[in-house]
Protein backbone atom coordinates (compact mmCIF):
# COMPACT_ATOMS: atom_id res chain seq x y z
CA UNK A 1 0.00 0.00 0.00
CA UNK A 2 1.00 3.78 -0.76
CA UNK A 3 2.09 5.43 2.40
CA UNK A 4 -0.47 7.65 3.76
CA UNK A 5 -0.08 10.71 6.66
CA UNK A 6 -1.36 9.84 9.80
CA UNK A 7 -0.76 10.89 13.34
CA UNK A 8 1.90 9.36 15.39
CA UNK A 9 0.95 6.59 18.03
CA UNK A 10 0.71 8.15 21.58
CA UNK A 11 3.40 7.27 23.62
CA UNK A 12 2.95 4.10 25.72
CA UNK A 13 0.85 4.84 28.93
CA UNK A 14 -0.34 8.05 27.58
CA UNK A 15 -4.42 8.44 26.84
CA UNK A 16 -4.99 10.39 24.24
CA UNK A 17 -8.92 11.09 23.93
CA UNK A 18 -8.15 13.20 20.29
CA UNK A 19 -6.41 10.40 18.98
CA UNK A 20 -8.08 7.23 19.67
CA UNK A 21 -8.89 6.50 16.15
CA UNK A 22 -12.50 6.72 16.15
CA UNK A 23 -14.84 7.37 12.87
CA UNK A 24 -15.81 10.64 13.79
CA UNK A 25 -16.65 13.78 12.39
CA UNK A 26 -13.06 14.71 13.02
CA UNK A 27 -11.42 11.94 11.40
CA UNK A 28 -14.04 11.92 7.94
CA UNK A 29 -11.50 13.19 5.98
CA UNK A 30 -8.88 10.60 7.13
CA UNK A 31 -11.53 7.67 7.16
CA UNK A 32 -12.33 8.22 3.17
CA UNK A 33 -8.57 8.87 2.43
CA UNK A 34 -7.82 5.48 4.07
CA UNK A 35 -11.00 3.81 2.67
CA UNK A 36 -9.82 5.04 -1.19
CA UNK A 37 -6.19 3.54 -0.52
CA UNK A 38 -7.34 -0.11 0.60
CA UNK A 39 -10.18 0.29 -2.12
CA UNK A 40 -7.60 1.08 -4.71
CA UNK A 41 -4.86 -1.95 -3.35
CA UNK A 42 -8.16 -4.28 -3.48
CA UNK A 43 -9.37 -3.53 -6.80
CA UNK A 44 -5.26 -3.78 -7.66
CA UNK A 45 -5.83 -7.45 -6.56
CA UNK A 46 -8.89 -8.45 -8.28
CA UNK A 47 -7.01 -6.49 -11.81
CA UNK A 48 -4.10 -8.88 -11.25
CA UNK A 49 -4.48 -12.19 -10.04
CA UNK A 50 -3.44 -15.35 -11.90
CA UNK A 51 -5.13 -17.77 -9.65
CA UNK A 52 -7.94 -18.48 -7.23
CA UNK A 53 -4.21 -18.49 -4.60
CA UNK A 54 -0.82 -18.31 -4.06
CA UNK A 55 -0.84 -21.40 -2.63
CA UNK A 56 1.86 -21.52 0.06
CA UNK A 57 1.68 -24.04 2.59
CA UNK A 58 0.17 -23.76 5.92
CA UNK A 59 3.68 -23.52 7.85
CA UNK A 60 4.54 -20.85 6.14
CA UNK A 61 1.13 -18.98 6.72
CA UNK A 62 1.68 -19.49 10.11
CA UNK A 63 5.04 -18.44 10.34
CA UNK A 64 3.82 -14.99 8.87
CA UNK A 65 0.39 -14.78 11.30
CA UNK A 66 2.80 -15.36 13.88
CA UNK A 67 5.78 -12.70 13.27
CA UNK A 68 2.94 -9.78 14.06
CA UNK A 69 3.56 -8.30 17.40
CA UNK A 70 -0.15 -8.03 18.80
CA UNK A 71 1.26 -6.97 22.47
CA UNK A 72 3.44 -3.95 21.13
CA UNK A 73 2.68 -0.51 20.28
CA UNK A 74 0.49 0.63 17.39
CA UNK A 75 2.09 0.89 14.13
CA UNK A 76 -0.51 3.26 12.44
CA UNK A 77 -3.14 3.26 10.22
CA UNK A 78 -1.42 2.94 7.11
CA UNK A 79 1.43 0.26 8.15
CA UNK A 80 -1.35 -1.68 9.69
CA UNK A 81 -3.45 -1.92 6.52
CA UNK A 82 -0.30 -2.57 4.42
CA UNK A 83 0.51 -5.45 6.67
CA UNK A 84 -3.08 -6.56 6.43
CA UNK A 85 -3.03 -6.64 2.45
CA UNK A 86 0.68 -8.28 2.17
CA UNK A 87 -0.93 -10.75 4.74
CA UNK A 88 -4.67 -11.56 4.41
CA UNK A 89 -5.48 -9.98 0.96
CA UNK A 90 -1.97 -11.42 -0.54
CA UNK A 91 -2.75 -14.97 0.62
CA UNK A 92 -6.31 -14.78 0.33
CA UNK A 93 -8.50 -17.46 -1.78
CA UNK A 94 -10.13 -15.52 -4.28
CA UNK A 95 -13.40 -16.62 -5.35
CA UNK A 96 -14.21 -14.93 -8.41
CA UNK A 97 -11.22 -16.34 -10.38
CA UNK A 98 -12.49 -18.69 -12.86
CA UNK A 99 -10.26 -21.28 -11.52
CA UNK A 100 -12.25 -21.64 -7.93
CA UNK A 101 -14.42 -24.45 -8.17
CA UNK A 102 -14.77 -25.72 -4.90
CA UNK A 103 -17.04 -25.04 -2.17
CA UNK A 104 -20.48 -22.99 -1.82
CA UNK A 105 -18.57 -19.52 -2.33
CA UNK A 106 -19.71 -16.90 -4.73
CA UNK A 107 -18.26 -14.05 -6.47
CA UNK A 108 -20.37 -11.15 -5.21
CA UNK A 109 -21.88 -7.99 -7.01
CA UNK A 110 -20.29 -4.61 -7.00
CA UNK A 111 -23.37 -2.74 -5.03
CA UNK A 112 -23.35 -5.22 -2.15
CA UNK A 113 -19.68 -4.76 -1.77
CA UNK A 114 -20.37 -1.12 -1.42
CA UNK A 115 -23.19 -1.25 0.49
CA UNK A 116 -21.47 -3.50 3.08
CA UNK A 117 -18.48 -0.64 3.67
CA UNK A 118 -21.27 1.61 4.10
CA UNK A 119 -23.41 -0.44 6.86
CA UNK A 120 -19.50 -1.23 8.72
CA UNK A 121 -18.86 2.09 8.95
CA UNK A 122 -22.05 2.90 10.40
CA UNK A 123 -22.24 0.44 12.40
CA UNK A 124 -26.18 -0.17 12.88
CA UNK A 125 -27.43 -3.14 15.06
CA UNK A 126 -30.66 -3.95 14.44
CA UNK A 127 -31.54 -5.87 17.60
CA UNK A 128 -33.83 -2.96 18.58
CA UNK A 129 -35.67 0.01 16.73
CA UNK A 130 -34.19 2.69 18.95
CA UNK A 131 -30.63 1.38 17.63
CA UNK A 132 -31.65 1.19 13.52
CA UNK A 133 -34.92 3.11 12.69
CA UNK A 134 -34.99 2.54 8.98
CA UNK A 135 -32.51 -0.17 8.72
CA UNK A 136 -35.27 -2.56 11.03
CA UNK A 137 -37.94 -1.20 8.61
CA UNK A 138 -35.92 -1.97 5.36
CA UNK A 139 -34.97 -5.50 6.66
CA UNK A 140 -38.61 -6.15 7.37
CA UNK A 141 -39.59 -5.26 4.26
CA UNK A 142 -37.11 -7.74 2.40
CA UNK A 143 -38.25 -10.70 4.59
CA UNK A 144 -42.28 -9.69 3.10
CA UNK A 145 -40.50 -9.89 -0.01
CA UNK A 146 -38.41 -13.22 0.17
CA UNK A 147 -41.94 -14.65 1.85
CA UNK A 148 -44.06 -13.59 -0.86
CA UNK A 149 -41.36 -15.20 -3.29
CA UNK A 150 -41.75 -18.48 -1.01
CA UNK A 151 -45.59 -18.48 -1.26
CA UNK A 152 -45.99 -17.14 2.27
CA UNK A 153 -48.19 -14.05 1.94
CA UNK A 154 -48.29 -13.93 5.69
CA UNK A 155 -44.94 -14.72 6.44
CA UNK A 156 -42.66 -13.36 8.46
CA UNK A 157 -38.92 -14.45 10.19
CA UNK A 158 -35.06 -12.59 10.26
CA UNK A 159 -32.10 -12.47 8.86
CA UNK A 160 -29.41 -14.74 9.87
CA UNK A 161 -25.29 -15.38 9.92
CA UNK A 162 -25.84 -18.27 7.74
CA UNK A 163 -27.74 -21.46 6.97
CA UNK A 164 -26.37 -23.10 9.65
CA UNK A 165 -28.14 -20.62 12.51
CA UNK A 166 -31.23 -20.54 9.99
CA UNK A 167 -32.07 -24.49 10.46
CA UNK A 168 -31.14 -24.23 14.16
CA UNK A 169 -34.44 -21.87 14.94
CA UNK A 170 -36.16 -23.18 12.31
CA UNK A 171 -35.59 -26.63 14.95
CA UNK A 172 -35.99 -24.54 17.99
CA UNK A 173 -39.69 -23.72 16.74
CA UNK A 174 -39.96 -26.59 15.66
CA UNK A 175 -39.46 -27.87 19.09
CA UNK A 176 -41.46 -25.30 20.39
CA UNK A 177 -44.99 -26.43 18.25
CA UNK A 178 -44.09 -29.87 19.47
CA UNK A 179 -44.16 -28.93 23.08
CA UNK A 180 -47.31 -26.77 22.67
CA UNK A 181 -48.90 -29.98 20.96
CA UNK A 182 -48.22 -32.27 23.50
CA UNK A 183 -48.70 -30.22 26.71
CA UNK A 184 -46.32 -32.12 29.04
CA UNK A 185 -43.28 -31.44 30.92
CA UNK A 186 -39.97 -30.84 28.25
CA UNK A 187 -37.96 -33.39 30.28
CA UNK A 188 -40.35 -36.00 29.51
CA UNK A 189 -40.72 -35.20 26.05
CA UNK A 190 -37.49 -34.45 24.59
CA UNK A 191 -36.67 -37.99 24.67
CA UNK A 192 -39.09 -39.30 22.14
CA UNK A 193 -38.89 -36.37 19.72
CA UNK A 194 -37.45 -36.83 16.56
CA UNK A 195 -36.35 -35.24 13.40
CA UNK A 196 -36.14 -36.98 9.92
CA UNK A 197 -33.81 -36.13 7.17
CA UNK A 198 -32.18 -37.82 4.26
CA UNK A 199 -28.12 -38.61 4.55
CA UNK A 200 -27.53 -35.46 2.38
CA UNK A 201 -29.14 -32.76 4.61
CA UNK A 202 -26.75 -30.48 6.51
CA UNK A 203 -24.99 -31.59 9.37
CA UNK A 204 -26.40 -28.55 10.99
CA UNK A 205 -29.74 -30.65 11.14
CA UNK A 206 -28.29 -33.01 13.45
CA UNK A 207 -25.89 -30.41 14.82
CA UNK A 208 -29.41 -28.16 15.97
CA UNK A 209 -30.85 -31.59 17.31
CA UNK A 210 -28.00 -31.68 19.98
CA UNK A 211 -27.68 -28.26 21.15
CA UNK A 212 -31.95 -28.52 21.80
CA UNK A 213 -31.27 -30.95 23.98
CA UNK A 214 -32.63 -33.88 21.92
CA UNK A 215 -31.17 -37.98 22.26
CA UNK A 216 -28.16 -38.51 20.67
CA UNK A 217 -30.31 -40.66 17.98
CA UNK A 218 -32.83 -37.99 17.69
CA UNK A 219 -32.13 -37.64 13.84
CA UNK A 220 -33.75 -40.42 11.75
CA UNK A 221 -31.99 -41.20 8.13
CA UNK A 222 -34.58 -41.36 5.29
CA UNK A 223 -33.49 -43.51 2.43
CA UNK A 224 -32.91 -41.61 -1.00
CA UNK A 225 -33.72 -42.61 -4.63
CA UNK A 226 -31.44 -43.27 -7.33
CA UNK A 227 -30.76 -39.43 -8.09
CA UNK A 228 -30.17 -38.99 -4.46
CA UNK A 229 -33.70 -37.37 -3.15
CA UNK A 230 -35.68 -38.53 -0.51
CA UNK A 231 -38.05 -41.75 -0.70
CA UNK A 232 -41.23 -40.08 -0.13
CA UNK A 233 -42.75 -43.57 0.87
CA UNK A 234 -39.66 -44.40 3.26
CA UNK A 235 -40.65 -40.90 4.68
CA UNK A 236 -44.01 -42.03 5.63
CA UNK A 237 -43.06 -45.51 6.73
CA UNK A 238 -41.07 -43.69 9.25
CA UNK A 239 -43.76 -41.58 9.99
CA UNK A 240 -46.31 -44.24 10.40
CA UNK A 241 -43.98 -46.16 12.77
CA UNK A 242 -42.98 -43.23 15.21
CA UNK A 243 -46.76 -42.65 15.55
CA UNK A 244 -47.25 -46.53 16.45
CA UNK A 245 -44.33 -46.55 19.37
CA UNK A 246 -45.54 -43.58 20.82
CA UNK A 247 -42.25 -41.03 19.94
CA UNK A 248 -43.16 -38.00 17.80
CA UNK A 249 -42.18 -36.45 14.65
CA UNK A 250 -40.66 -32.91 16.07
CA UNK A 251 -39.92 -32.27 11.80
CA UNK A 252 -38.83 -33.11 8.70
CA UNK A 253 -36.21 -31.68 7.12
CA UNK A 254 -36.01 -31.47 3.26
CA UNK A 255 -33.25 -29.88 1.30
CA UNK A 256 -33.44 -28.03 -1.63
CA UNK A 257 -30.13 -27.89 -3.18
CA UNK A 258 -27.70 -30.42 -1.62
CA UNK A 259 -24.71 -29.57 -0.70
CA UNK A 260 -22.86 -32.56 -2.82
CA UNK A 261 -25.53 -33.20 -5.49
CA UNK A 262 -27.45 -29.81 -5.70
CA UNK A 263 -30.30 -32.20 -5.55
CA UNK A 264 -33.88 -30.94 -4.47
CA UNK A 265 -35.82 -33.26 -2.42
CA UNK A 266 -39.74 -33.59 -3.87
CA UNK A 267 -41.09 -31.05 -2.11
CA UNK A 268 -45.49 -31.52 -2.85
CA UNK A 269 -44.95 -35.14 -1.94
CA UNK A 270 -43.17 -34.74 1.54
CA UNK A 271 -45.36 -31.73 2.41
CA UNK A 272 -48.26 -34.61 1.48
CA UNK A 273 -46.71 -36.98 3.44
CA UNK A 274 -45.94 -34.63 6.79
CA UNK A 275 -49.11 -33.23 6.71
CA UNK A 276 -50.89 -36.68 7.17
CA UNK A 277 -48.51 -36.79 10.83
CA UNK A 278 -49.11 -33.36 11.74
CA UNK A 279 -44.79 -32.58 11.48
CA UNK A 280 -43.10 -29.09 11.37
CA UNK A 281 -41.68 -29.52 7.82
CA UNK A 282 -38.27 -27.47 7.14
CA UNK A 283 -37.10 -26.81 3.81
CA UNK A 284 -33.30 -26.06 3.74
CA UNK A 285 -32.95 -24.13 0.72
CA UNK A 286 -29.59 -22.42 1.81
CA UNK A 287 -28.07 -23.50 -1.66
CA UNK A 288 -31.38 -23.28 -4.07
CA UNK A 289 -33.20 -20.37 -2.45
CA UNK A 290 -31.51 -18.57 -5.57
CA UNK A 291 -34.24 -20.17 -7.45
CA UNK A 292 -36.92 -17.90 -6.08
CA UNK A 293 -35.51 -15.10 -8.64
CA UNK A 294 -34.96 -17.44 -11.79
CA UNK A 295 -37.09 -17.24 -14.78
CA UNK A 296 -36.84 -20.58 -15.69
CA UNK A 297 -36.36 -22.69 -12.63
CA UNK A 298 -38.55 -21.85 -10.15
CA UNK A 299 -40.94 -24.27 -10.84
CA UNK A 300 -38.47 -26.68 -9.07
CA UNK A 301 -39.21 -25.49 -5.72
CA UNK A 302 -42.78 -26.03 -6.49
CA UNK A 303 -44.56 -26.93 -2.88
CA UNK A 304 -41.79 -24.76 -0.72
CA UNK A 305 -44.92 -22.56 -0.04
CA UNK A 306 -46.13 -25.87 1.81
CA UNK A 307 -43.41 -25.74 4.30
CA UNK A 308 -43.55 -23.98 7.73
CA UNK A 309 -40.19 -22.54 7.70
CA UNK A 310 -37.63 -21.77 4.98
CA UNK A 311 -33.68 -21.16 5.12
CA UNK A 312 -31.87 -18.57 2.39
CA UNK A 313 -28.94 -18.26 2.04
CA UNK A 314 -28.28 -14.91 -0.14
CA UNK A 315 -24.46 -15.08 0.04
CA UNK A 316 -24.56 -18.47 -1.84
CA UNK A 317 -26.61 -18.08 -4.75
CA UNK A 318 -27.63 -14.22 -4.38
CA UNK A 319 -24.00 -13.67 -5.05
CA UNK A 320 -23.63 -11.37 -1.54
CA UNK A 321 -20.92 -10.91 0.34
CA UNK A 322 -20.81 -13.21 3.71
CA UNK A 323 -23.10 -12.63 5.63
CA UNK A 324 -26.16 -12.94 4.62
CA UNK A 325 -29.02 -15.63 5.32
CA UNK A 326 -32.40 -15.64 6.42
CA UNK A 327 -35.01 -17.57 7.98
CA UNK A 328 -38.62 -17.61 7.10
CA UNK A 329 -41.68 -18.80 8.93
CA UNK A 330 -45.23 -19.30 6.89
CA UNK A 331 -46.81 -17.97 10.12
CA UNK A 332 -45.72 -15.19 11.55
CA UNK A 333 -47.14 -16.32 15.60
CA UNK A 334 -44.60 -19.15 15.52
CA UNK A 335 -41.88 -17.01 15.78
CA UNK A 336 -42.80 -16.22 19.41
CA UNK A 337 -41.28 -18.96 20.98
CA UNK A 338 -37.94 -16.72 20.19
CA UNK A 339 -39.28 -13.81 22.22
CA UNK A 340 -37.59 -13.33 25.58
CA UNK A 341 -37.95 -9.73 27.01
CA UNK A 342 -35.51 -7.62 28.98
CA UNK A 343 -36.33 -4.43 30.71
CA UNK A 344 -33.14 -3.06 29.64
CA UNK A 345 -33.41 -3.76 26.00
CA UNK A 346 -37.20 -4.99 24.65
CA UNK A 347 -39.33 -4.43 28.20
CA UNK A 348 -42.39 -6.71 27.85
CA UNK A 349 -44.69 -3.96 28.87
CA UNK A 350 -43.64 -2.13 25.95
CA UNK A 351 -43.79 -4.99 23.66
CA UNK A 352 -48.05 -5.61 24.27
CA UNK A 353 -48.64 -1.83 23.51
CA UNK A 354 -50.65 -0.92 20.75
CA UNK A 355 -48.02 0.88 18.98
CA UNK A 356 -45.10 -1.21 20.27
CA UNK A 357 -41.76 -0.69 18.18
CA UNK A 358 -40.80 -3.25 16.05
CA UNK A 359 -38.12 -5.07 17.75
CA UNK A 360 -36.49 -7.70 16.11
CA UNK A 361 -34.30 -9.07 19.07
CA UNK A 362 -37.81 -10.47 19.51
CA UNK A 363 -37.90 -12.89 16.74
CA UNK A 364 -33.59 -13.19 16.32
CA UNK A 365 -31.43 -16.05 18.09
CA UNK A 366 -28.96 -13.20 18.31
CA UNK A 367 -28.86 -9.69 20.36
CA UNK A 368 -26.59 -7.46 18.54
CA UNK A 369 -27.36 -8.08 14.67
CA UNK A 370 -25.12 -6.55 11.44
CA UNK A 371 -27.58 -4.87 9.11
CA UNK A 372 -26.78 -6.88 6.50
CA UNK A 373 -30.11 -6.97 4.78
CA UNK A 374 -28.35 -3.44 3.24
CA UNK A 375 -26.56 -5.73 0.90
CA UNK A 376 -29.53 -7.35 -0.69
CA UNK A 377 -31.41 -4.31 -0.33
CA UNK A 378 -28.86 -2.06 -2.84
CA UNK A 379 -28.44 -5.47 -4.99
CA UNK A 380 -32.22 -5.74 -6.03
CA UNK A 381 -32.67 -1.93 -6.52
CA UNK A 382 -29.57 -1.83 -8.50
CA UNK A 383 -29.81 -4.58 -10.41
CA UNK A 384 -33.41 -5.92 -9.71
CA UNK A 385 -34.50 -9.49 -9.24
CA UNK A 386 -34.33 -10.59 -12.71
CA UNK A 387 -30.76 -10.10 -13.40
CA UNK A 388 -29.93 -11.86 -10.31
CA UNK A 389 -31.82 -14.61 -11.53
CA UNK A 390 -30.22 -14.83 -14.80
CA UNK A 391 -27.07 -15.22 -12.81
CA UNK A 392 -28.43 -18.38 -10.87
CA UNK A 393 -29.30 -19.56 -14.45
CA UNK A 394 -26.40 -18.91 -15.76
CA UNK A 395 -24.43 -21.21 -13.25
CA UNK A 396 -26.67 -23.51 -13.63
CA UNK A 397 -26.71 -24.25 -17.48
CA UNK A 398 -22.88 -24.00 -17.17
CA UNK A 399 -23.57 -27.24 -14.96
CA UNK A 400 -25.60 -28.69 -17.22
CA UNK A 401 -22.78 -27.78 -20.31
CA UNK A 402 -19.64 -29.37 -18.65
CA UNK A 403 -22.02 -32.65 -17.70
CA UNK A 404 -22.20 -32.83 -21.81
CA UNK A 405 -18.27 -31.73 -21.84
CA UNK A 406 -17.51 -34.90 -19.46
CA UNK A 407 -20.16 -37.79 -20.70
CA UNK A 408 -17.52 -39.28 -23.54
CA UNK A 409 -14.33 -38.79 -21.69
CA UNK A 410 -12.40 -41.32 -21.34
CA UNK A 411 -11.01 -40.13 -17.89
CA UNK A 412 -12.74 -38.60 -15.70
CA UNK A 413 -16.73 -39.74 -14.87
CA UNK A 414 -19.84 -38.40 -13.54
CA UNK A 415 -21.63 -39.41 -10.76
CA UNK A 416 -25.67 -38.61 -11.69
CA UNK A 417 -27.15 -35.46 -12.28
CA UNK A 418 -28.14 -31.74 -10.29
CA UNK A 419 -30.92 -29.71 -10.07
CA UNK A 420 -28.33 -26.95 -9.64
CA UNK A 421 -24.67 -25.75 -10.76
CA UNK A 422 -22.50 -28.99 -9.06
CA UNK A 423 -20.97 -31.97 -11.26
CA UNK A 424 -19.52 -34.58 -9.25
CA UNK A 425 -16.76 -36.98 -11.02
CA UNK A 426 -13.48 -38.69 -10.58
CA UNK A 427 -10.54 -39.18 -12.45
CA UNK A 428 -10.67 -43.01 -13.75
CA UNK A 429 -8.81 -44.08 -16.99
CA UNK A 430 -9.68 -47.25 -18.77
CA UNK A 431 -7.92 -50.06 -16.82
CA UNK A 432 -7.76 -48.44 -13.24
CA UNK A 433 -8.80 -50.95 -10.35
CA UNK A 434 -11.52 -48.99 -7.86
CA UNK A 435 -8.61 -48.84 -4.70
CA UNK A 436 -6.10 -47.15 -6.60
CA UNK A 437 -8.40 -44.84 -8.05
CA UNK A 438 -10.08 -44.38 -4.55
CA UNK A 439 -6.70 -43.30 -3.54
CA UNK A 440 -5.83 -40.99 -6.21
CA UNK A 441 -9.53 -38.42 -5.85
CA UNK A 442 -7.85 -36.94 -2.68
CA UNK A 443 -4.43 -36.87 -3.93
CA UNK A 444 -5.60 -34.44 -6.89
CA UNK A 445 -7.33 -31.81 -5.02
CA UNK A 446 -4.48 -31.67 -2.72
CA UNK A 447 -1.87 -31.14 -5.10
CA UNK A 448 -4.14 -28.28 -7.42
CA UNK A 449 -4.95 -26.81 -3.63
CA UNK A 450 -1.25 -26.82 -2.82
CA UNK A 451 -0.26 -25.48 -6.06
CA UNK A 452 -2.97 -22.59 -6.12
CA UNK A 453 -3.92 -22.51 -9.43
CA UNK A 454 -7.34 -24.25 -9.67
CA UNK A 455 -9.09 -25.62 -6.67
CA UNK A 456 -12.13 -28.02 -6.58
CA UNK A 457 -13.67 -29.87 -3.57
CA UNK A 458 -13.52 -33.72 -2.83
CA UNK A 459 -16.17 -35.61 -1.20
CA UNK A 460 -17.48 -39.38 -0.38
CA UNK A 461 -20.91 -40.79 -1.70
CA UNK A 462 -21.35 -44.38 -0.33
CA UNK A 463 -18.63 -44.91 0.87
CA UNK A 464 -16.36 -43.82 -2.88
CA UNK A 465 -14.49 -40.85 -3.30
CA UNK A 466 -15.25 -38.55 -6.12
CA UNK A 467 -14.14 -34.66 -7.22
CA UNK A 468 -17.06 -31.91 -7.09
CA UNK A 469 -16.71 -28.66 -8.74
CA UNK A 470 -19.49 -26.26 -7.46
CA UNK A 471 -20.42 -23.59 -10.23
CA UNK A 472 -21.21 -19.95 -8.80
CA UNK A 473 -19.52 -17.87 -10.83
CA UNK A 474 -21.85 -16.42 -13.85
CA UNK A 475 -19.33 -15.47 -15.57
CA UNK A 476 -17.31 -18.63 -15.67
CA UNK A 477 -17.34 -20.27 -19.26
CA UNK A 478 -16.78 -23.75 -20.22
CA UNK A 479 -13.25 -23.27 -21.43
CA UNK A 480 -12.61 -22.03 -18.07
CA UNK A 481 -13.68 -25.57 -16.70
CA UNK A 482 -12.17 -27.54 -19.47
CA UNK A 483 -8.59 -25.85 -18.64
CA UNK A 484 -9.17 -26.89 -14.41
CA UNK A 485 -10.57 -30.66 -15.73
CA UNK A 486 -7.26 -30.99 -18.38
CA UNK A 487 -5.52 -30.00 -14.86
CA UNK A 488 -7.12 -32.90 -12.91
CA UNK A 489 -6.48 -34.89 -15.55
CA UNK A 490 -2.82 -33.95 -15.78
CA UNK A 491 -2.43 -34.42 -12.37
CA UNK A 492 -3.89 -37.92 -12.28
CA UNK A 493 -1.80 -38.90 -14.79
CA UNK A 494 1.10 -37.79 -13.55
CA UNK A 495 0.46 -39.36 -10.08
CA UNK A 496 0.56 -42.64 -11.98
CA UNK A 497 3.05 -42.13 -13.97
CA UNK A 498 5.12 -41.68 -10.57
CA UNK A 499 3.66 -44.47 -9.04
CA UNK A 500 4.76 -46.57 -11.95
CA UNK A 501 8.32 -45.29 -12.06
CA UNK A 502 8.71 -45.93 -8.34
CA UNK A 503 7.42 -49.48 -9.14
CA UNK A 504 9.80 -50.25 -11.82
CA UNK A 505 12.99 -48.92 -9.46
CA UNK A 506 12.01 -51.30 -6.60
CA UNK A 507 11.90 -54.04 -9.00
CA UNK A 508 15.51 -53.18 -9.60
Amino acid sequence: MASLATRPAPAAGRTDRAGTGLLTARTADAYEELLGQVTHDVAERFRTVRAPSVGPDRRHLERLVDAADLDGPGVGDAAALEEADALYAGHAVWFHHPSYLAHLNCPVVLPAVAAEAMLAAINTSVDTYDQSLVATLMEQRLVRWTAGRIGFPAGDGVFTSGGTQSNLQALFLARARAERAAGEDRAALLPRLRVLSTEAAHFSVSRAATLLGLREDAVLTVPVDAAGRMDVAALSTALAALAETGERAMAVVATAGTTDRGIIDPLPEIADAVRAHDAWLHVDAAYGGGLLLSRTRRRLLDGIERADSVTVDYHKTCFQPVSSSALIVRERADLAATAHHADYLNPAAEAASEDAEPNQVDKSLQTTRRFDALKLWTTLRSLGPDAIGDMVDAVCDLADEVREMLAEDPDLHVLGTTDLSTVIFRFRPEGLDDARADALQPLIRRILFHSGRAMVARTTIDGTPWLKLTLLNPEATPLDVAAVLDLVRATGRGLLAGSRLAATEGAR
